[in-house]
């Protein structure tokens, strides 16, 4: 087994690494016994992931002689709820387990957001591992300390900045993946070619179908390329006070969607970016801020990777424009009472617009539910 690629998050007393490798799930006794002797772990997963990836995961902490209870969840957006949180809380409290000892994340975006959230507040704050399994979570959620829930009122408005103590992304879990969570994953990859990184946004386009086809080294290079772009932000911004916002290029939007489709399966959050990345590029190019003929070459990128890229492509009805603007209204990039929006000059050229007109968002928004 060939050395997995390592990315250093330094934040201090917080540093942590982010591992991306083959085999890492098989391994992982053997590190956790190294870095946490002693302890005791709690493994929070779902149940397409348990499925999957536990029996790999409870292996390797057997050889290792390790002490692990399990806790798993339904799978999808809905599990990210007060609900369930306190499920998870209630649990690695029934199991005894101490304010030492060790959460393990073992899925996607959900699940590490829950998982990382629980471990925040379990008696008081708790360390906690992440073991991304989509591609989603290894090329985003999974790095940087932000977890959390969902509320009615949007999408992960309810959580806490709370860093995990090691990351280990996993390349063979990719393989599991059903098509459709992959193309989502990849709508994050895309964004931060978007954001401030035009070559590898057209590396990207050069690649997408290597990638897709299962080229482990592409695959590798690509995860650790946007870990490293996601440390940069964390490290200049680690409470998203500031230039960490451009990481929610298209999450205004999509996040609106995910609300109006009631978090479920007929739009994936990744899913939901990538229509909300063509939007604000087509937003940008409406208020003459970048070149329009860039929309149409994102959405063909995206479309091209199995991915929706317009309010049409959405199955089933959804609720007016009131509604989705009543969704932004709550985005927690809001400044009291105004609207903020990520937007762009062009490809790689994204930046933070304050006190955007909520007019101009909701004549735009008509036009594209028209279209």
């Amino acid at each position: 087994m060939t050395e997995p690629i390592t990315v250093h998050v330094p934040l201090g007393e917080r540093a942590y690494d982010i591992l991306i490798g083959n085999g890492l799930i098989d391994g992982a006794g053997a590190r956790l016994a190294a870095m946490f002797p002693g302890r005791r772990f709690g493994i929070v997963t779902d149940d397409a992931v348990a499925a999957a990836q536990l029996p790999r995961l409870t292996a390797a902490l057997d050889a290792a002689g390790l002490s692990y209870a399990t806790i798993v969840l339904p799978h999808g957006e809905s599990t990210k709820s007060f609900a369930r949180l306190g499920e998870v809380v209630e649990a690695i409290l029934d199991a005894r387990l101490e304010r030492g000892d060790i959460v393990i994340a073992l899925g996607g975006g959900v699940i590490g957001d829950l998982a990382g959230f629980a471990a925040a507040i379990a008696r008081r704050g708790m360390d906690f591992v992440q073991i991304p399994t989509s591609l989603l979570a290894q090329v985003d959620s999974s790095v940087g300390g932000k977890t959390g829930i969902n509320s009615p009122h949007g999408k992960n408005l309810i959580g806490a900045f709370h860093q995990p103590e090691l990351v280990l992304a996993d390349l063979d879990a990719l393989d599991t993946l059903p098509p459709r969570q992959f193309a989502a994953g990849y709508a994050e990859v895309v964004k931060y070619g978007l954001i401030d990184d035009e070559p590898f946004y057209f590396w990207l386009e050069d690649n997408r179908r290597a990638i897709f086809e299962g080229d482990g080294a592409l695959r590798g290079e690509m995860v650790a390329r946007c870990c490293a772009a996601k440390t940069r932000f964390v490290l200049a911004d680690e409470k998203e006070t500031g230039v960490r916002a451009l990481l929610n290029l298209g999450h205004t939007f999509g996040h609106a969607l995910e609300s109006a489709t009631g978090y479920s399966d007929r739009l994936l959050h990744g899913e939901g970016v990538a229509i909300g990345m063509v939007l604000a590029h087509g937003f940008s190019a409406k208020l003459g801020l970048a070149p329009g003929q860039d929309t149409g070459r994102i959405a063909q990128h995206l479309a091209a990777a199995g991915l929706p890229t317009r309010l049409g492509d959405i199955p089933g009805d959804l609720p007016g424009t009131d509604f989705l603007m009543n969704a932004i209204a709550q985005d927690k990039k809001v400044v009291r009472g105004a609207l903020t929006f990520i937007l762009t000059r062009g490809i790689g050229q994204a930046f933070i617009e304050k006190n955007v007109d909520p007019a101009t968002v909701r004549a735009y928004l008509d036009e594209m539910r028209a279209a």
